[in-house]
């Protein structure tokens, strides 16, 4: 139970940073902290500290204004640093990581009189490796064929000399610490690659810049840390390693996500798997053209030398292997004379995710040969890593050791990537069990023609229950769209959260009375493009001059016709997404606001989420049509197939939810605080004609309606 001393804690903390900072105490604010001290605070745990309860997540929709960030600080804070855990906070976008960071957890220090310490936490991937960096000046890569390999065909130039020399001296000045974020200009992908590593390159306590490395001097940063701030991401990534790999061991942590309605798509994202057969022929050319230099550098080591020997039987095997597969896959996509002319990629997916037998067979085959390359190359790369330790007496030289690591070591890890493609391409689908989604896309890659297979789950939510949910101490997970038609439904089926878990909608500080939802006698029906076209043109032509409007499409060609379609005066205010970047288009639009001027954004998808235009601002949300995403993409298409087959409705189990979520984060958009009002109008006349219109509508919040019947 929550003792006493630990609720005062919170209580007096909350309190002094409302005095402090003279803040306005909000009722959802402070049901946000009881509901996750209740459920943290209640934990049960062993005598060794490791969590006995299961009912430790609480999942908290909670609106703009709601004050979220400083909630779940304050609550979860005195609880993870009276229980020995990390607060592990983590975000689905830089900006909110970046206010967190920032601003939130330096006025917490100041303000609340907790004392902690917090750090930033990224992989790493991000960071300057001081070993490579130490090579590029001397202008010796690790060997030339790693060279070839990650930086294509180009000789050092004179740009990436520059760089390192510069990131060298502000380095060793202090004035730098190794970040690529915090350098001052922009690094060139193909630069960067050249003075970083990955985790199977990385000889971590075996370097000889360890001391100096800009990596671990962070990781030493984030052992010192109470709270962490990271994003969904890279506590997937973690997760993928096995846990505590990059961010502390998942047990001995408690977790918030916030925008945690993103957390689903991010874990699918990182439990796909993509096999490009002419990039993986590449590779193993590099690989092949290796072999006398690996020969005469390492044969010393009889276990390597034998392991280097049985090399190009297995390259010999695969390269035909891939040939076939290659043509297969250009059988499979309809496709077998390639892309037509006016192509840029064809895409094709197995219908439920049934692999047809030809090609799972040779998934079969390529999946054992997969198998032996990537033992073959894990024992040479384990051996080399050896070879760095003053300790092991392994028969091999540290220096050749040290410059080859890195290329056996690049080449296990793209062995291991495709073992695990055809792996999913060759396991059958439990029956009655959601299938994986399994596809092909055709493409052209500098010219040359290329086949990609790609397998992904269609959910997360078995992966997240057993890896995050099932391992952490605790967690909150808040958004300000958590709900779906007013449940919690269809997030707990997406991110495998259990029915024990606390659920709460929390109320809203704003006077949704200040705006009105209207859905005019314009409104018409999508179905017939034209009349909706015209429907929109004419309405968005009668705005008033000096307002400030937020036009949402759900198509870029719609918004260009309707762009194209306006009357000269109406286009001149109007502000498109297509035409401008993001930042530039919104600092345009303030300046015309600012100026008393009338400014229209037309918006996509991207602009329905996350923009923030307070006040006037933003006065009227036009949402041209209901925000149903149709799932032709290979993941949603196959789990409604799949829907489908068991006898269920993808359109009302998958569909209708998700358009609710993002209605609602469409209509949020326009008010912002507790002073914004304005207007919302819906062009979409099936909110009103169709049997699923009055709940899109119900789990709206309580704005004053003007509908058109």
């Amino acid at each position: 139970m929550l003792d006493t001393t630990l609720k005062s804690e919170i209580q007096d903390a909350y309190r002094r940073v409302v005095e402090n900072l003279e803040l306005t105490p909000r009722y959802g604010q402070r049901m946000m902290i009881a509901e996750i001290a209740r459920t943290l605070g209640n934990i049960e745990s062993d005598s060794e500290g490791k969590r006995t309860s299961d009912t430790h997540v609480c999942v908290l929709e909670a609106g703009t204004g709601t004050g979220k960030t400083l909630a779940y600080l304050i609550a979860a804070l005195p609880i993870a640093k009276a229980r020995g855990k990390r607060l592990i906070i983590s975000t689905a976008t830089v900006a909110l990581q970046e206010q967190v960071l920032n601003q939130d957890l330096p006025s917490l220090a100041s303000h609340s009189g907790i004392a902690f310490r917090y750090a930033l936490a990224k992989g790493r991937g991000r960071y300057v490796c001081v070993a490579r960096l130490d090579q590029a000046l001397e202008g010796t890569e690790p060997n030339p064929t790693l060279s070839l390999f990650e930086q294509s065909l180009q000789t050092q130039s004179s740009d990436f000399t520059v760089i390192a020399s510069d990131m060298a001296q502000a380095y060793g000045q202090g004035e730098w610490e190794g970040d690529r974020d915090n350098w001052p200009e922009a690094i060139e992908d193909a630069h960067w690659r050249r003075l970083t590593v990955d985790h199977r390159q990385c000889t971590g306590r075996r370097c000889g810049h360890f001391g100096a490395c800009a990596f671990f001097r962070s990781r030493r940063e984030l052992e010192n840390a109470d709270v962490i701030v990271a994003n969904h991401d890279l506590v997937l990534a973690d997760l993928a390693l096995g846990g505590g790999a990059i961010l502390p061991d998942p047990a001995d942590c408690i977790f918030v996500f916030d925008e945690g309605h993103h957390l689903p798509e991010k874990a699918l994202s990182h439990f796909a798997h993509r096999f490009a057969v002419h990039g993986c022929l590449r590779w193993l050319k590099t690989l092949k053209s290796s072999l006398t230099d690996l020969h005469q550098a390492l044969a010393i080591q009889p276990t390597v030398s034998r392991l280097l020997v049985s090399l190009p039987e297995l390259i010999h095997n695969l390269e035909p292997a891939l040939g076939d597969v290659f043509s297969m896959g250009h059988q499979l996509a309809d496709r077998p004379n390639g892309l037509a002319d006016e192509e840029a990629t064809h895409q094709s997916r197995f219908e439920k995710g049934q692999v047809p037998d030809a090609l799972r067979e040779q998934a079969q085959q390529l999946l054992v040969m997969f198998a032996s390359l990537s033992r073959c190359l894990e024992s040479i790369s384990d051996i080399l890593r050896e070879s760095l330790d003053p300790d092991k007496q392994t028969g091999l030289d540290r220096e050749q050791a040290e410059a080859w690591l890195p290329l056996v070591a690049l080449l296990h890890g793209r062995a291991l990537e495709a073992h695990a493609l055809w792996q999913a391409f060759s396991e059958q689908d439990v029956a009655n069990e959601a299938p994986s989604a399994r596809w092909i896309t055709l493409s052209r890659v500098a010219g040359e023609p290329e086949v990609e297979f790609s397998a992904s789950p269609v959910s997360a939510a078995h992966t997240l229950a057993k890896h995050l949910w099932g391992r952490c101490h605790g967690a909150v997970v808040t958004s300000a769209t958590l709900t779906a038609l007013g449940r919690f439904e269809r997030l707990q089926e997406r991110a495998g959260l259990a029915n024990r878990y606390r659920y709460q909608a929390l109320p809203s500080p704003f006077d949704y009375a200040n705006a009105v939802l209207r859905v005019p006698k314009e409104a018409t029906d999508p179905g017939d493009r034209d009349a909706h076209e015209r429907a929109i043109v004419a309405f968005v032509s009668q705005l008033a001059d000096k307002e400030a409007a937020l036009v949402l499409f759900s198509s870029r060609a719609q918004l260009r016709a309707v762009d194209k379609a306006l009357p000269v005066e109406i286009k001149a205010r109007v502000l498109a997404q297509d035409a401008l970047p993001k930042r530039e288009l919104i600092e345009r639009h303030r300046s015309a606001v600012d100026k008393g001027e009338g400014s229209i954004i037309f918006g996509l998808a991207s602009f329905a989420e996350g923009i923030d235009l307070p006040g006037d601002y933003l006065t009227h949300v036009v949402i041209t049509r209901l925000p149903f995403a149709v799932p032709d993409d290979p993941v949603g298409a196959t789990l409604a197939e799949w829907i489908e087959s068991q006898g269920g409705n993808a359109f009302m189990r998958i569909s209708v939810p998700d358009a609710s979520i993002k209605l609602v984060q469409a209509c949020g958009r326009l008010i912002r605080k507790e002073s914004d009002r304005g207007t919302i109008t819906l062009l979409d006349k099936r909110v009103i004609t169709r049997r699923y219109g009055q709940a899109l509508l119900d789990a709206l919040p309580p704005f004053r309606r003007e509908i058109s019947r």
